[in-house]
């Protein structure tokens, strides 16, 4: 999805794992952040399903486009995580 190669996929499975270790229930307490892309605020998700509060297809779903058009790229976006310990 969105023609990325495997290093790509590194940089995703290395930003997801520090973000919420790939739990689709992972809430943050303070930020209200949630999901698998720590989506802030957490009902952003709904644009690409009414169950994204469950569902992990969703919340990746959500997470790649956010990440696609915010930096372009996953290692983009773990590099911006890495500076400034958010994306």
């Amino acid at each position: 999805k969105g023609g990325w190669n495997s290093a790509q996929f590194r940089c995703l499975v290395k930003l997801w794992t520090r973000e919420s270790g790939w739990n689709h229930r992972a809430g943050n307490r303070w930020s209200g952040a949630y999901g698998i892309p720590q989506a802030l605020p957490a009902h952003k998700m709904a644009s690409h399903g009414s169950d994204w509060r469950t569902n992990p297809r969703t919340q990746i779903a959500w997470g790649l486009s956010y990440i696609k058009k915010r930096y372009g790229t996953p290692c983009r976006a773990w590099a911006h995580f890495l500076s400034h310990n958010w994306y």
